[in-house]
Order: C-alpha cells, then structure tokens, then sequence
C-alpha cells in the first residue's frame, strides 16, 4: 500500500519534488559537491555539462543556465523541469543518449544507477564515456546501505524506495570500470540518506570488457 501511495505521488513532478527535499534537508549536502568537485561556475558559459537521468532538474540551479543539458526517461518530469527550471532538457535513456561524441565536460549522475539493474548501467557508462570529452571528470552520486544501523528513518527509506539496486562501494565503483577511474570517493549524509560521492576521471582509452561497449563505439562511428 505504502509503495503504491509513492508511485502516484511521484507522478506529481512538484509534489514529489517537495516530499524529497524535505526527506533530504534540502539536497544541501548533494549542492555543496556539486559546487566542490565539478566547479561549474568556473569559467562560466565556456564549458558544458550534462546531467542524467536530472528528473525534475532540481540540481540544474547549481550550474549556469547555457552551460547545463538535463535528460530523463520520464516525460512529465522532462516537462516540469522545461517550464520551470533553467537550462536545457530533453527526453533520452541510458542505452542510447543523442549527443554527438566528446559533447560534454563534465557530467552528474544523483540517483539512478540505483534504479538500474548492472546491464543497463553497464550500457549507460559506455555512453557516457563517449558523450565527455577527455579530461573530463564525472561525478555520481548514489544510495548505499546505510552504515548506521540506528537510521531507521534511513533503512525505511530504502524500503519505500522504488530504486530495487542500491548496492554497496566496491560494486557501484567495479560497474564504472574500465571507462573511469574512480580520483576519489567517499560518503556524505543527505537528510536520512546516506550517499557514496564517486570522482571519477574519463579514461582515454577503455579496454573493453562488456558487449555494450561495441554498440556504443558502433554509434560513435555513425555520428
């Protein structure tokens, strides 16, 4: 019942969007590495940055409104965010983003690849890769089991959540391999949520190690 009661209230973009700062403290913790490890108002306007799976584009404030592309699988999501945030949104999935090869310096992913079983994350690492530039950093930001074992509040979150893949570091960090390589991680608490923070550096040249790969360098050859 309760998560039948989630599903219909995350299908109101702004309600949901409520809901989830007042559970996370404001996502404050979330903005602050932001700002830390992606310096997006550094040379402001001059670099571009993409934010997947970006739902209601609640983190699109963090960057300069021309330097910032939000894609998301949910359509009313994508809408709400068109009609109310700044920057740039469009309608797009893991397993095939529409950008042209080396588009973005840098990218932000809060949230999804516990949504997403390890194929599809697999599939959608490939493609990130090839949409960076070299050089560039991606930051992710994902639900671990929480290391308190007194957050209740926290363990029944990840209950209700509808992500059914919250994993532990070393899986998260062997699923972002060979097309990163993790500078740095660590975690951060986020409201009742607790997050792992990975830094991670696009690697020139990927040895490639998943089917998927073959498909994604099949589309950067036809773009």
């Amino acid at each position: 019942m309760l998560q039948t009661l989630l599903d219909k209230l995350s299908a109101h973009p702004g309600l949901w969007g409520f809901l989830r700062r007042i559970v996370e403290d404001g996502f404050d913790a979330e903005k602050d590495v932001i700002a830390r490890e992606l310096q997006p108002w550094r040379d402001a306007g001059q670099r571009r940055f993409l934010d997947f799976g970006c739902g209601t584009g609640e983190f699109s404030i963090c960057f300069p409104a021309e330097s910032y592309f939000g894609v998301d699988i949910a359509r009313h999501y994508i809408h709400y965010a068109g009609r109310r945030r700044p920057g740039r949104y469009a309608v797009m999935s893991g397993a095939g983003l529409g950008f042209a090869s080396g588009s973005f310096d840098g990218g932000l992913v809060l949230g999804v690849f516990h949504h997403l079983p390890d194929d599809l994350v697999r599939t959608a690492i490939a493609d990130l890769h090839r949409v960076l530039r070299p050089g560039a950093t991606l930051l992710v930001m994902e639900d671990i089991p929480s290391p308190r074992p007194w957050n209740v509040l926290g363990h029944l979150m990840h209950w209700l959540d509808r992500g059914d893949h919250i994993r532990k570091d070393e899986v998260y960090r062997a699923l972002m391999q060979p097309y990163f390589s993790l500078r740095r991680w660590y975690h951060i608490k986020s409201g009742i949520c607790d997050l792992a923070v990975y830094v991670l550096d696009r690697t020139d040249d990927p040895v490639i190690l998943h089917g998927e790969a073959a498909a994604a360098r099949q589309l950067d050859a036809g773009a």
